[in-house]
């Protein structure tokens, strides 16, 4: 039985900043799929979605700073917003490097990456709302631990191929950094879930 009051603002802008995230793979996953002045369109907006991801982890940070009772520990909030912005953040650079380098062709495998981090972005916007009960969490965490698995394969697998496939060294340096970044978005998913499973477990 709780006797702490739950602010239910947390839940929905913790819901709000995941539900980007949704928002900002499928765009990049346009872009990846598009060519020169369509990419420049998709990822002006994609870079309105990271501004309206910024506001909500600054919403959540604001509210953190004048609620004495928050639903569960004010760290454990503050880092799982840091940590949906991160993911946002990484998705926007690696559409913004496509654009800035002005890479023609991208390299196949990077579907495969983008799709792991839909698929990601689609789990934890699902899991969001579940931090009100904190019920059926388990199985969100150990999927996305399951797709890092599965992007860590995809980029080794990118990397070789590009010292193989890339004669211009400019151009593997180019698409070498976007892979990269697209991997890292994939571990900011990864600690998401982390910080899911620590608030279940100290809330179970």
């Amino acid at each position: 039985m709780r006797f702490t009051p739950r602010d239910n603002t947390f839940f929905e802008l913790l819901a709000e900043s995941a539900q980007q995230l949704v928002e900002g793979s499928n765009i990049l996953a346009q872009i990846t799929g598009a060519e020169g002045s369509d990419r420049k369109k998709l990822a002006k907006r994609m870079s309105e979605i990271e501004h309206a991801g910024d506001e909500a982890t600054h919403a959540i940070i604001k509210r953190l700073n004048s609620t004495f009772v928050t639903p569960f520990d004010r760290d454990d909030i503050y880092n799982l917003a840091s940590g949906l912005d991160d993911c946002l953040d990484y998705m926007d650079e690696a559409a913004e490097r496509i654009v800035l380098y002005k890479i023609d062709e991208l390299p196949d495998r990077v579907d495969d990456q983008v799709e792991i981090l839909r698929r990601m972005a689609e789990l934890t916007a699902t899991a969001m709302p579940g931090l009100r009960s904190m019920n059926e969490l388990h199985d969100y965490w150990v999927e996305i631990n399951r797709l890092e698995n599965q992007a860590d394969k995809a980029y080794r697998k990118l990397i070789s191929h590009l010292f193989e496939d890339v004669k211009d060294p400019i151009q593997l340096m180019k698409q070498r950094e976007v892979v990269e970044v697209l991997e890292k978005a994939a571990d900011a998913f990864e600690k998401v879930a982390n910080f899911v499973e620590t608030i279940a477990v100290k809330e179970a």
